[in-house]
């Protein structure tokens, strides 16, 4: 049961992956084969819940696309029930110190390293043999720094032992540092905690990944250095190119909206 992304993020290869906030199986399987390294279901923010999430994972586990969650918070429950689904890997939010990023390490590994509960289901089912003996080391906990206690702790955070990655919403992160939230942030000062962030992940083995809603920031951040860059999410590119076309067919300017970070 290889965790294939986590596996090229440990040799610091770099992926790119796509958001899921649709509670949708086709568009959910659409996507997973379209070529992306991961993809993430979005329970935070999108308007997906753990029904809908146990219908789109046997689609998306039709591709060779690893499967991550968003959880909602930091709940050693919420994290436990999806990976018990099968995902490969949880992104908790809000991560604000090193208790708060130990808690949800502890959520993912069995004893002796954290207190998972036992009872995989349709995790053991789809990983063939040896998912107890390997869960470990194969489930990807990736905390979210993104408020401005998180940015205070950044250090403490990223040394948290059995970490193994960082993710920034760089919408909430905008608003810790008291900048707009516009999603792709084009503030100098964001980009400076943003380089911050990405220079403690690779001081201490960590992948640094970072959400984008543009393939202009997608290869901004890639040229950085992230380990793990979204192009956006399903409903982000249906809009965006809908919107295009619409405004072509129109022979008209395309209708500016409102960023929702997605």
């Amino acid at each position: 049961m290889e965790n294939k992304s986590l596996a090229a993020w440990r040799r610091g290869e770099q992926t790119i992956g796509c958001w899921l906030s649709l509670a949708n199986t086709y568009t959910a399987e659409a996507i997973s084969r379209l070529g992306f390294d991961w993809v993430c279901v979005d329970l935070q923010h999108g308007m997906v819940d753990y029904t809908d999430l146990r219908g789109m994972l046997p689609a998306i586990g039709n591709t060779d696309v690893t499967p991550l969650v968003r959880v909602p918070w930091n709940e050693p429950y919420e994290i436990m029930k999806v990976l018990d689904l099968g995902v490969q890997g949880v992104i908790v939010p809000m991560i604000n110190n090193r208790e708060e990023a130990a808690r949800a390490v502890s959520a993912c590994r069995y004893p002796p390293d954290g207190l998972r509960s036992f009872g995989p289901m349709r995790a053991a089912m789809v990983s063939r043999m040896g998912y107890a003996k390997n869960a470990n080391s194969q489930i990807a906990c990736i905390a979210m720094i993104e408020t401005k206690e998180g940015m205070l702790n950044l250090e403490e955070i990223v040394t948290t032992p059995g970490l193994d990655g960082i993710y920034i919403g760089p919408a909430d992160l905008a608003l810790a540092l008291g900048l707009p939230p516009t999603g792709d942030q084009p503030q100098e000062e964001h980009l400076e905690a943003v380089q911050r962030i990405l220079d403690a992940c690779k001081a201490h083995g960590l992948a640094a990944g970072i959400h984008t809603s543009s393939l202009e920031y997608t290869q901004k951040y890639l040229a950085l250095g992230f380990h793990f860059v979204t192009l956006g999410s399903e409903s982000g590119h249906m809009m965006k190119n809908a919107a295009r076309e619409l405004a072509a067919a129109r022979g008209a300017a395309e209708q500016r909206r409102e960023s929702s970070g997605y």
